[in-house]
């Protein structure tokens, strides 16, 4: 665990998961832009690290991190960003939580929108480079360019229309968040799409809000490697959105019930 303290506004109302696998070079510089970005937000604040079974020094980096805002280490043997998204957001207590890369492509200025946002009742805040408003900067490979507007093409269906269900900055009202975390079964880039779904299943509407990013050297996404894990993802997820029965009944109150405890935490 890192040895920064609580603030002194007591239990975090923000919590931020950063999934981190062989980070070690990238980490530093990300947790301090998002330290000095939540330190200067009115809430108090905590960010927990999950160690994806890295094979470098990513948890030596958080376990010596000491500075003004709490940061956690949590450890995921299982591969996979979204097994490691998944452990941190279950792990998580606050009022407002959400996730962000390591990296910090996505400029951390939209965190006060985010903010803002849940704090007037929004449960699903994400940042979207497709925005009119974003500003993108040198968004990878031509080939990459292309498969994701082919991904969210396949899938924006299932996710309120949102245009990018990919970008790395994501914020929930706590118990939602905790709710679909619950029920997330992809562990690979996919995701997002299924954590989005769950969210929407439960009433949930989801906002997608400008922001400025950087495409950022050292990604570990390849779309030779993991495309067709991806589709594969992907028709797993179409077939778990099938249309169910009871949803119609059930949809309207799940945002109002109590949320169950999360799994080895209690």
């Amino acid at each position: 665990m890192g040895r920064s303290p609580r603030p002194a506004g007591g239990v975090p109302q923000l919590e931020i998961v950063v999934p981190a696998y062989n980070e070690e070079r990238r980490l530093p510089l990300g947790l301090a832009l998002l330290e000095e970005r939540l330190a200067s937000l009115p809430v108090p604040a905590e960010i927990i690290v999950v160690d994806n079974a890295s094979t470098d020094g990513t948890a030596d980096v958080v376990r010596g991190w000491n500075g003004r805002v709490p940061v956690r280490l949590l450890h995921c043997a299982e591969r996979g960003k979204g097994a490691a998204v998944r452990t941190g957001l279950l792990a998580t207590t606050a009022r407002h939580v959400g996730f962000c890369d390591a990296d910090m492509a996505t400029d951390l200025s939209a965190l006060d929108t985010a903010l803002r946002l849940l704090e007037e009742g929004h449960p699903v805040v994400v940042g979207s480079r497709r925005h009119p408003g974003s500003l993108v900067e040198g968004y990878g490979q031509p080939l990459r360019r292309v498969g994701a507007l082919a991904f969210n093409l396949m899938i924006r269906d299932l996710v309120g229309g949102i245009a990018d269900t990919q970008c790395g900055f994501k914020f929930f009202a706590g118990p939602l968040a905790r709710q679909a975390a619950a029920e997330l079964r992809t562990t690979g880039f996919s995701f997002d799409v299924e954590l989005l779904l769950h969210c929407t299943r439960r009433g949930a509407a989801i906002l997608d809000i400008p922001v400025i990013w950087h495409d950022m050297p050292g990604t570990t996404f390849s779309m030779r490697r993991h495309a067709m894990s991806c589709l594969r993802d992907l028709l797993r997820i179409r077939r778990m959105a099938a249309p169910r029965p009871d949803t119609a009944a059930s949809t309207a109150v799940v945002l109002a019930m109590p949320e169950p405890p999360a799994p080895g935490t209690r």
